[in-house]
Parts: structure tokens; sequence; C-alpha cells
């Protein structure tokens, strides 16, 4: 006799396992590939500007820059997949984000790299690192002190402060020197910027992501002929090879060097929060506290790895953001070949050389679209403040002055103690501890609580 069905058992076997978010979806490898290196291409330009601006800020020779960026890439490729991929329940917001070093602290590492010395640079590097990740929870419960107005203001800085830095490397450094300003330097930076705008406003989708790294190919396949690039560096380098940690020595921690990149760490903090925020909306998977927390836990990684072997301090990249706005591919999976892809570049030291190489006039364009960029993003926050009798004019005039002091007047600070001329001297640490102070002393000492705006 047989034995009657489980009702029950019909119901189990149609019912269909439970869908997996599009974040953990696996695209196919081949998808896979051409939509990580499609990330890679979009922020490359802007990982490796840093330590090209750095480097030449530092007086360092082009075989070192070449060991910077191969660094960098290092560090940016490892952050990236902890990002993406998370390890624990300790490191990683685990959404589609690609890291890459940040230009917040690119002023203050030039400040200490002439005051102390490139083993300070890395001393106090790894000195934020920790301090980051000992902060990392409670800056991510305490996110409120960081509004709009904070850091709006602070992002406007980064930008602005930097733009000298471009003009540097278009038209030379010494304004004695033969050739410095010529005309021939100036047009070649010129035409960069204007192919630069007329790819974005005449191109559409990923082409015009794409048009920063066009510009710079385009710029030194013209400055060629003109006798402004010099790629023998690069046929000496090694095809592959790794950095040694600590090229540089063993790492310094001067008290006002460590004070200011801890400043920056926090800055950084700011930066990525708001990314990871805006990433977790375009996803469907919003970003808790806890998220959050592991995710800024990243960036003090990549402070201690970098400091280890002569990288960068890491943020989420805004350009990748934007990316996955447009191509609306959420798997965090294609952040992590992306990472995957940036740490073989590291790998391969030729490549860093080469790109070290590029002609000044040329990376100095690129680079000054890009901070303009920065700061027409640090004004696009400053759209979401209220000011109407609210104070918060005052916070970001305030700011705004402190932080471009030391800009227009690089020896304002002169006649003060080291420490004073390390932390006052960089616009960005001195526009961000005095945004963050004047917000606490508006909108949150016990006079001012009643009225303190929403974004504040």
């Amino acid at each position: 006799m047989s034995q009657a069905p489980d009702p029950a058992a019909p119901d189990r076997a149609a019912a269909p396992a439970p869908a997996r978010h599009p974040v953990d979806q696996v695209p196919s490898p081949a998808r896979l590939l051409l939509l990580g290196l499609q990330h890679v291409l979009v922020m490359y330009t802007g990982c490796v500007t840093v330590p090209l601006v750095f480097g030449a800020a530092a007086g360092l020779d082009t075989s070192t820059v070449g060991l910077l960026i191969s660094a960098d890439l290092l560090v940016a490729g490892a952050v990236t997949l902890v990002q993406s991929l998370g390890v624990g329940k300790v490191l990683g917001v685990r959404l589609p984000v690609v890291a890459g070093a940040t230009f917040t602290a690119v002023t203050p590492m030039i400040l200490i790299a002439g005051e102390y010395g490139l083993q300070a640079v890395y001393g106090s590097m790894i000195a934020a690192g920790l301090f980051g990740l000992l902060v990392a929870v409670p800056f991510a419960r305490a996110v409120r002190f960081f509004p709009p107005v904070v850091s709006g203001t602070v992002i406007t800085v980064v930008g602005l402060s930097l733009i000298g830095v471009a003009a540097g490397l278009i038209a030379g450094e010494d304004p004695e020197a033969e050739g410095y300003a010529a005309p021939g330097r100036l047009a070649l930076a010129g035409g960069i910027v204007l192919l630069i705008v007329l790819l974005t406003r005449f191109t559409r989708g990923f082409l015009s992501q794409l048009g920063v790294l066009i510009g710079l190919i385009a710029g030194t396949l013209v400055a060629v002929p003109m006798g402004l690039t010099d790629f023998s560096a690069a046929e000496d380098a090694d095809w592959f090879g790794l950095a040694a940690p600590f090229h540089f020595g063993a790492p310094e921690f001067p008290v006002a060097a460590v004070v200011s990149l801890c400043v920056v760490m926090l800055v950084t903090f700011t930066e990525s929060t708001a990314d990871m925020l805006a990433v977790g909306e375009m996803t469907g998977r919003p970003v808790d506290r806890r998220s959050l927390a592991r995710g800024l836990a990243a960036d003090g990684v990549s402070g201690v790895l970098g400091g280890i072997m002569n990288g960068f301090l890491d943020t989420v990249f805004a350009q990748n953001v934007g990316l996955v706005g447009m191509t609306r591919v959420r798997s965090r999976y294609v952040a992590a070949v992306a990472g995957g892809i940036l740490v073989v570049l590291a790998l391969i030291p030729r490549l860093g050389e080469l790109v070290a190489s590029l002609p000044g006039p040329v990376v100095g364009a690129a680079g000054l679209v890009m901070f303009a960029t920065v700061a027409s993003v640090g004004i696009g926050s400053l759209r979401k403040v209220e000011f109407e009798g609210t104070g918060n004019l005052m916070i970001v005039a305030v700011s705004l002055g402190v932080g471009m002091l030391p800009v227009v007047a690089p020896d304002f600070y002169r006649a003060f103690p080291t420490w004073v001329q390390i932390i006052g001297g960089s616009a960005i640490t001195s526009a961000a501890l005095t945004a963050f102070l004047l917000n606490l002393l508006f909108h949150h000492t016990p006079s001012s609580r009643s009225r303190a705006p929403a974004d504040s």
C-alpha cells in the first residue's frame, strides 16, 4: 500500500531559494573583468596624480616617483579588496566601492617632508592609520558633528589649495629658470584642458568618464615632438617587482606631523562617509553604523599599510561612485576585480616609471581640472546647507579664510614654533579644525541647540 503524500511536500519543493541581493551577485567572468577594468580606467588618473604631485613637490627623482606610484597602486588595490569583500566583522563596507589616494593628505605630506623628511611622512602616516582604526567606531556614531557645512567647506579648500600645485607643474617650479611659463608649455596645458572639456560636452557614458585619461595620453603624444618628454628612466626599470617596506628608512613620529595627519584622517573619514552613504542608496543596501565603521576602519588600514609600503592614505573614490550610478552595476565583486587589477599593476615597476615620466604640463593640466572638480564637489555639498539665520555663513567664511591663508601667504606662520607651522601651514588641516570647532560653537552648545538646523 503506497504511502499518502505529505501535503506540505509540494510547497517545500516549489519554494524558491531566496534571491541574492544585487550587491552580492557575481556576474560572468568576462563581464567581471570588463567592468572591473572600467572602474580602474575611471580612477587611475586620480590615483596616480597624488604620488606625481607629491613626488614633484618633494623634489624626488623619476625613479623614486615611480616607486611611489607602484606603492600607491598596491595600497589602493589592497584596500579596495578589503572594502568590497570584507574581512570578518571588522573591516570593509562590502559595497561596490573603489579606494584610491586622497588629495587631502598631499599638502600636509609636502610640508612634513620639507620640515622633517620622508621618514616622518611615513611614520606619521602609520600613526594616523592606527588612530583611524581606533576612532572608526566612535566616528561612525558621531558623524553628526561633520555635517555638510563642515565637510563641504573642507572639500572646497582641498581643491582650491591644490590649484597652485597644478600651476607649478604647468609653468615650472622656478620662476628664474629658463623656459619658465614658456608659451609652448601653457599652450599644451590649455589644449589638454580644452580636450577634456570637449569630451565631457560632446560624448556620453563611458567615453565621457575617460576624458582626463584621454587628455593625458593625447597631451603626452603632443609633448614628444616638443621635447618635453624623457622616458629613459622607464627603460632601466624592472618589468616585475615590489617596493621594499620602509624604503626611506625607519619611520619617525614628530608630534606636529602626527597631529596633522590624524586631522587629515578625520577629513578622509568625512569624504568616505559621504561616498559610502551615496553608494548604499544607489544599490538599495543602506549603510548602517556598523557597516560604516567597518568601511572607515579600512581607511585606517590604508594609513598603516601606506606608511609601511611607501604609499598614501586612501579614501573612497567619488569617480567610481558616479560610475556605479551611471552603469547601475551594483555587484561588489566588480569592485573586487578592480582591486585585483590595481595590485597586478603595482607589481610592474616599469609601468610606474612610465607614468612618472609624464611631462609636467600634461600632468598639471589634468590636475588643474581634477583639483577644481574637487572644489566643485565641496561647493555642491554646501548647497545643502541652510544659511539663513543659522550662523553657517560665518562658519564657511571664517574656515575658508583661515584655510586659504597659508596658500596665498606660505610664510604666514614662520614666526611660530614648528608644530604650529605644520598644522596651521596646511590649508586642509587648518580649515578642517576651524570648521569643526565653529560648528560645535554655533550648533552644539547649550544656547544654540534650539535653533540648530537639521543639517548641522
